[in-house]
């Protein structure tokens, strides 16, 4: 079957972005259609296909037919199944499957009633399945709710056992089908990007390979930093109450419309969902049931993945542990975007993560595993972006040059949510900022509210100022001494340190250039903890140019991106040291890709002034550098 030219659904997939709520891509239609105007469409069951020209929702060159399976934990869980076929396909001819798991396949919406005037399969793959042409390439392509959402039934269980036992399920049947070859391949982003993480874990032999864009590594992580719960911990949970009670569409199948309203009869499932959302504890149960990164140890499926290191919703942490754990082959593409697919464009027609080629590349991946074809474009196994803005190609990531130990030193802070900086503001004749609202509302994996920078302006200055002046303010910085040359700072930055006093801490750090502009690129908080203790900062790959200064703060936490409770106490530092994973860039293989449109975002919202102090410590060079 030969695949169409990328110019012939560019401008459909354009339009699929345009289409959709800020930089996210939304359905491919996202109107009323007119099919029904015409005649009552029709409704696919397990053995009676549906066309494009009998429902117009039918993705062209495919055949709707809708199923219904157990899920594999014996709790009686029965699962729904959205299954689009190549047009056409003989009796006893097999295809390959790609399949995608998850919350946003019910057929009145993803996330809400999207104003469709009769039922048919989700169209948020619709951009992949057009974009790589599935169906002309001979593969399946089957979208399967998760219990409690869309056509199936029980309780929701957000990356759980639960869930984990519909993703192994769903990969069984797939495999299993007589229109099947027995090779299953995931494909998602977000939620269901998650899924095709736990389908790694689950080491089934027919899941062959995954696409996984814009993850979350470690569900604890979404909710929580450390013990310190995030604006979310109500709102996510809210939001997938919310999703699981979207109603059927008038006409949909009496067996998909009964267990659609499975929450009206079961209320309890709603309540359950929102009490796992509460539990901070990240060594409990429930949390380590819910650790991709740490079950994907000697995991081994292909895996190619996306990942926005400056991402507002879904952050790359602990996605260097998953990495480290899985044993099998990796391709990414890591860079400086925000919670984007791989052929997202945005509004004035720029590709939203900068690079060409990701539907061409992905089909690549599928029929490498899937099919067994030998692929024809060598492509490099991470492509990488990072704040300059050029893209280079590396065989791993991260690529480590040379590892720091780098001492910091002490200090004392205020553990005050920033009054302290606010007040010297005030008392300097200049407004005090205030505190960024935290957002409201529902919060899920595709859809999050747009943050506030990553502290009101001014107040990173207050806290040096009040520094030098001998005070204890509501933070303490440690510079470096200008960069002698060019060098990376990649994989996880640590924190560990020994604490005096109890509340908050929020580590912080800055790229100071020599005008005294910052950004702020990298931060992580956490309760503190007796004794010494280590925190994990987001994962990074960020260039500091000769002549800056990597600034560090330590402090209260000052940002609208955490419900931190204040202490009030003064709290003592000893013996901070950063620990850094350090790159070269002289020997960067460049690669295709332009500059990622959010960087520039990115850059505005969170660089502040922040003139260099006096330097304690010396970022160590590096060979390549």
């Amino acid at each position: 079957m030969k695949r169409r030219h990328a110019a012939a659904w560019a401008a459909s997939a354009l339009a699929a972005t345009l289409a959709a709520t800020g930089a996210l891509a939304g359905p491919a239609t996202a109107a009323p259609d007119a099919n029904a105007a015409g005649h009552q469409a029709r409704i696919a069951t397990a053995t009676d296909p549906v066309t494009h020209d009998e429902n117009d929702r039918v993705p062209e060159g495919a055949e709707w037919t809708q199923h219904y399976f157990p899920s594999a934990d014996d709790s009686g869980t029965e699962l729904h199944a959205d299954v689009l076929l190549p047009e056409g396909l003989e009796k006893g001819e097999e295809v390959p499957v790609i399949l995608s798991v998850g919350p946003y396949f019910a057929h009145a919406g993803a996330t809400g009633d999207e104003g469709w005037s009769h039922t048919g399969p989700s169209s948020r793959f619709q951009d992949f399945t057009e974009g790589a042409d599935v169906f002309a390439e001979g593969y399946a392509f089957v979208m399967v709710d998760l219990r409690g959402f869309g056509g199936s039934t029980g309780c929701l269980d957000w990356a759980g056992p639960g869930e984990q036992a519909d993703v192994e399920a769903a990969i069984d049947w797939a495999a299993s089908r007589p229109w099947s070859t027995g090779a299953v391949g995931m494909y998602g982003k977000s939620y269901d990007g998650v899924t095709g993480l736990i389908g790694n874990n689950l080491d089934q032999r027919a899941l062959k390979a995954v696409v996984s864009q814009e993850p979350v590594w470690d569900m604890y992580q979404y909710i929580y930093s450390n013990g310190v719960p995030r604006p979310n911990v109500t709102g996510t949970a809210n939001a997938y109450n919310g999703i699981a009670t979207i109603p059927p569409m008038a006409d949909d199948d009496p067996r998909y419309a009964a267990n659609a309203r499975w929450e009206e009869t079961h209320p309890e499932c709603l309540t359950e969902n929102s009490a796992g959302y509460r539990i901070s504890d990240q060594d409990s149960k429930h949390w380590k049931s819910r650790d991709l990164a740490r079950l994907a140890k000697g995991s081994d499926t292909p895996l190619f993945i996306t990942q926005g290191f400056i991402e507002p919703n879904t952050k790359p942490e602990e996605m260097e542990e998953y990495l480290r754990n899985h044993r099998g082959p990796e391709r990414g593409w890591l860079g400086q975007w925000d919670h984007v697919r791989g052929g997202d464009r945005v509004p004035d027609g720029r590709l939203a993560m900068g690079r060409e080629g990701w539907y061409d590349e992905t089909l690549s991946f599928f029929d490498q595993y899937l099919k067994g074809e030998k692929p024809t474009v060598r492509y490099p196994k991470y492509a990488m972006e990072d704040n300059s803005g050029d893209w280079r190609a590396q065989s791993t990531w991260p690529v480590v040059e040379r590892r720091a130990g780098i001492s910091l030193g002490g200090g004392s802070y205020v553990d005050d949510g920033g009054a302290s900086a606010r007040a010297g503001l005030t008392a300097s004749g200049r407004a005090a900022p205030g505190t960024p609202e935290q957002p409201s509302g529902t919060w899920d994996m595709e859809n999050a509210p747009a943050l506030e920078p990553a502290a009101p302006r001014g107040l990173a200055k207050e806290a040096a100022k009040q520094q030098r002046a001998g005070e204890v303010a509501s933070s303490f910085f440690a510079w470096s001494k200008p960069i002698e040359r060019d060098v990376r700072i990649t994989g996880t930055p640590q924190v560990s340190l020994h604490a005096k006093g109890s509340g908050n801490v929020m580590f912080k750090l800055y790229d100071v250039a020599p005008d005294g502009t910052a950004v702020m690129f990298d931060e992580q908080v956490s309760l503190l903890e007796r004794g010494r203790f280590t925190v994990d900062l987001k994962s990074t790959d960020w260039r500091l140019a000769a002549g800056h200064v990597l600034a560090v703060e330590i402090g209260t936490i000052q940002t609208g991106s955490w419900r931190d409770t204040p202490s009030g106490e003064t709290i003592e530092v000893r013996n901070a040291t950063l620990n850094l994973a350090l790159d070269g860039t002289a020997d960067d293989v460049a690669t295709g890709g332009e500059r990622s449109p959010f960087l520039d975002t990115y850059l505005r919202q969170y660089t502040v002034e922040l003139p260099a102090g006096p330097p304690s410590f010396t970022v160590p060079g590096v060979r390549k550098g």
